[in-house]
């Protein structure tokens, strides 16, 4: 298949963890501009009305928030770490957004946490902040080191063979990849969904903000003929992450892995694969998958298809440096489907 350039992505993404033994935590990152220090106990009092805390000292069942410090990595949400006399929470919030956007998020991490096998943080709260935003409350774990991805790779599968759907491939919900909208009406035929709810809406996204019609008809072209991609082949659908990169993936400190900010919906789970290109799977982790998950026939055919969604999504969300590995992917299914 084509030969994609590895572009670096945008500032804010950029992995918390490195893979091979051990892993390497990287230093929360703080804008010089805009110091936020960490809010000591005795200026918690300032903070009444706000409905972080109170429902940390209510339903969180802590008596005391000793500081708010803030964690780095992320560039949609902010993130703080507020540590209590019963321990810590993660909280994100969004001054820009209502709580829709964190309310899917909750729900994937729910429904992937049901599953009880890769570890994910378990979800509190989700609401309104009084002025305007919106926050999420979560388990704060806290991270370690890694012996590798064999085991990231045999609990991932585990979690596309226990996570499956009687509704077909979507989602209960709407979400969100990167700040791109995601939509994930329930569908029953797997290319059907692919080819309108990903790639197609991808490129119509393109077309309407750069008026980019030559990636449209390429793109059209591909997608008029998908079904040999999926020729004898069935789909089922299963739980993805759907937003699985070195960002979202860390180690607990009993070294085991842990998964974070999904995107979730249930699709091929050859689609889990789609950010391989900025996440270091190794041969460790593959072979550990495909040993739960047998590779299916024309699996080598079809990951630049995966990957070719979230190239798109780069280029909407950044700019044309990603443009190049979107057209070098069409025109190799191009050759590889003579059309």
């Amino acid at each position: 298949m084509a030969a994609v350039a590895l572009l670096p992505l945008c500032s804010c993404h950029f992995p918390r963890f490195t893979f091979g033994p051990p892993y390497q935590k990287q230093l929360p990152r703080v804008n010089p501009t805009r110091p936020r220090l960490a809010i000591p106990a005795s200026s918690m009092a300032s903070l009444d009305g706000d409905p972080i805390r109170e429902w940390i000292l209510s339903e969180g069942r802590a008596s005391k928030i000793v500081r708010i410090a803030p964690v780095g990595g992320g560039c949609v949400n902010e993130a703080n770490r507020y540590v209590t006399d019963i321990g810590s929470f993660f909280v994100k919030t969004n001054r820009d957004i209502g709580p829709s956007m964190f309310e899917a998020e909750a729900i994937g991490l729910d429904t992937m946490y049901a599953t009880n096998t890769v570890r994910v943080p378990k979800s509190y709260k989700v609401g309104s902040l009084p002025r305007r935003g919106s926050y999420i409350i979560m388990e704060f774990i806290e991270f370690g080191s890694s012996t590798g991805q064999a085991e990231l790779g045999r609990q991932l599968a585990e979690m596309h063979k226990k996570g499956n759907s009687n509704n077909g491939f979507g989602f209960m919900v709407d979400n969100t990849i990167g700040s791109t909208p995601q939509q994930n009406p329930w569908t029953q035929d797997w290319i059907t969904f692919y080819s309108e709810y990903r790639i197609g809406y991808q490129l119509k996204l393109a077309q309407q903000q750069y008026r980019d019609n030559d990636l449209y008809e390429k793109g059209q072209k591909l997608l008029q003929n998908l079904p040999f991609l999926f020729k004898d082949l069935e789909v089922k659908p299963c739980l993805l992450h759907g937003d699985l990169w070195s960002g979202n993936i860390a180690a607990d400190k009993e070294r085991h892995p842990v998964i974070l900010d999904p995107a979730s919906y249930y699709g091929h789970n050859e689609a889990e694969f789609g950010m391989s290109w900025c996440a270091g799977f190794s041969s460790a982790f593959y072979n550990a998958y495909f040993e739960v998950m047998p590779k299916q026939p024309g699996f080598e055919q079809r990951r630049d298809l995966y990957k070719l969604y979230h190239y798109l999504n780069h280029y909407n969300m950044f700019g044309s440096g990603y443009r190049s590995s979107c057209t070098s992917i069409f025109d190799s299914y191009v050759h590889l489907l003579q059309v």
